[in-house]
């Protein structure tokens, strides 16, 4: 099927190549891919940095994972107009493993989920993201949110307070604590966040810069008056070459480290052990599949948007290629992020080579911009993966879900909202995927029905003689339904001399079937009741043929057509089941 080839290949820079073979790559496209590479990488330098506090790490590791991961992902990848980098989706992930492990223990675990994403694309699993219902990603991707927002309001209003593991003692503790606000932040954060919104309404531009500034220039104020506000340099520093301590980010390029030198929760080398990557192999699986359904969730928007086609599997590959190789500058875990994609498709890109020049922006940003970062105040940060939260929420497609959507798939959005919150995204989502195809069972088995039409003169134009009946099958016969149908035919065909099952409804048995069928047949013959099966279509005809089941004599035959397994005196010419076709 040449349309579903995009879901089985697999070639390493997939989208690079289709892109530029296309059509030449002229020096327009290339001014387009430009202009599109300098708006996203803007708006790319603070959100990196605002990710990387929220999980855990320097401001700078988000940078890092911008320009490095962003690069190289973009280069080895198959969604054209993908940009990747650290998203809101991994914080409910990152932000544990950085407080139990340390630096060093999340970007090991951002290295086995590389590896993990590479094998995932060698077994073409990228077609799966297909399987995964709209109930299933609406409720993590909103519990996601959830977690976020949370975490961001202990810097939002100012609080000095070290959350708890679970989300139930993170809302205890913020109760707590919130009569101790920070006046200042808050008044910082709520100017920031009011610029964000309101700045859409005024200009096509986005917000980020805007209102960062205004945060920036409300703490100043403040500041004059003696309100001191946090900023990124209060709170983190750096070590210069020379001995002395930095404030802020270092405005220089990451150098290469092995990952297991970097520090753990308790400052040391975490060092490299069999026992350490066992601790760290769930959490490298957890940021391996929401890597994945991210980074194919977005590509499949961008497909939406621009009337293209990714490549899924090399998309995997990319990623994880990426997430290799970006630990060992000091990145943490990337993806690729729907809202900077879409930003980089309506800015005008034309190839992948604008997520490439997104990335180099980023490093100009860290270099140059260094200085001038360090006075970002927290709480305006706070404040911009506030409104990231709201818009990964997507709260107004939930509420329309909830009005709109069958019960089973509310409650199955309900779940995973909850267990997102409360446990764990990769718990949610595969509760949910089993939640949702039991669910989806279980309506597949209501339909699936058994009516007798023996007195059905547009099929039997002639009475059937005493004793016989006709039923009629719709549905399939697997395991979830078809227990159901042969015990009410059981039930009501006890009594019978002859019953003829048509079966063109049918469109497929599984073992559960059969089994039920085999049931059904032993119970029939031990009433002397005679079955005739017509008008199979061909997996239930394989399935029966398999299982060895031949016709016997007054016991069962097999018939072309429902006119076939009639009886004589219903006007057609009555065949005894040895001479009924054969299974074959």
């Amino acid at each position: 099927m040449p349309h579903r080839a995009h879901l089985f290949s697999l070639r390493i820079a997939n989208a690079l190549r289709e892109s530029l073979k296309e059509s030449p790559y002229t020096a327009q496209r290339f001014g387009k891919d430009i202009i599109a590479g300098i708006t996203v990488g803007i708006i790319a330098i603070p959100l990196s940095m605002a990710l990387a506090i929220a999980s855990g790490v320097a401001p700078q590791y988000g940078l890092y994972t911008a320009m490095i991961a962003g690069f190289i992902i973009a280069l080895t990848g198959g969604s054209r107009f993908s940009i990747s980098g650290p998203t809101a989706a991994f914080v409910v992930i990152l932000y544990p493993i950085a407080e139990k492990f340390g630096l060093g223990g999340l970007l090991l675990a951002t290295l086995l989920s590389g590896l993990i994403l590479i094998a995932m694309a060698f077994a073409r699993l990228g077609r799966f993201i297909e399987y995964i219902p709209e109930s299933v990603t609406l409720g993590f991707t909103s519990g996601i949110a959830i977690v976020i927002a949370t975490l961001q309001l202990k810097d939002f209003f100012g609080l000095t307070i070290q959350y708890p593991e679970t989300y139930v003692g993170k809302i205890h503790t913020l109760t707590q604590a919130l009569p101790d606000f920070d006046g200042a932040s808050l008044s910082v954060g709520l100017a920031t966040f009011a610029t964000l919104l309101l700045w859409k309404k005024i200009s096509s531009l986005p917000p980020h810069i805007p209102a960062l500034l205004i945060g920036v220039f409300a703490a100043w104020l403040l500041g004059l008056q003696g309100h001191e506000v946090d900023t990124i340099g209060s709170r983190f520093s750096y070590l210069l070459p020379d001995g002395s301590v930095g404030a802020g980010i270092p405005p220089i390029l990451p150098e290469f480290f092995w990952p297991w030198e970097q520090p753990g929760a308790d400052g040391q080398p975490i060092g490299l052990s069999w026992s350490l990557l066992q601790l760290l192999l769930p959490a490298a699986f957890s940021i391996a599949m929401l890597g994945a359904i991210e980074s194919l969730l977005c590509a499949v928007v961008l497909d939406g948007m621009t009337n293209t086609r990714h490549s899924a599997n090399s998309e995997l590959l990319g990623q994880g290629i990426g997430n290799i190789v970006v630990p060992f500058f000091g990145g943490i875990t990337a993806t690729a992020a729907i809202a900077r994609s879409a930003a980089n498709f309506r800015a005008g890109a034309q190839t992948p080579i604008a997520a490439m020049i997104h990335a180099l922006v980023v490093m100009a940003g860290l270099l140059v911009l260094a200085p001038v970062l360090a006075h970002l105040p927290m709480a305006s940060m706070a404040a911009l993966l506030l409104l990231v939260a709201w818009n990964i929420s997507e709260a107004d497609k939930v509420l329309h879900f909830f009005r709109t959507a069958p019960r089973g798939d509310i409650i199955v959005l309900a779940t995973c909202l909850s267990l997102t919150v409360l446990f764990d995204m990769v718990i949610a989502i595969g509760v949910g995927i089993v939640l949702a195809s039991l669910l989806f069972m279980r309506d597949i088995s209501e339909m699936t029905k058994v009516s007798d039409i023996s007195d059905n003169s547009k099929l039997i134009s002639n009475p059937l003689p005493a004793g016989w009946a006709v039923y009629k099958i719709n549905g399939p016969l697997f395991f979830a339904a078809a227990d159901r149908i042969f015990s009410e035919l059981t039930a009501h065909t006890r009594d019978k001399k002859a019953v003829i099952l048509y079966m063109d409804a049918v469109p497929v048995i599984d073992a559960g079937g059969l089994a039920a069928l085999l049931k059904f047949l032993n119970a029939s013959a031990k009433y002397n009741t005679e079955v005739r099966i017509a008008d199979l279509q061909f997996q239930p005809l394989k399935t029966l043929a398999r299982s060895g089941l031949k016709p016997q004599d007054n016991v069962l035959g097999f018939y072309p057509s429902l006119q076939a397994a009639l009886p004589l005196n219903s006007g057609q010419t009555d065949r005894t089941a040895g001479d009924a076709e054969q299974l074959v």
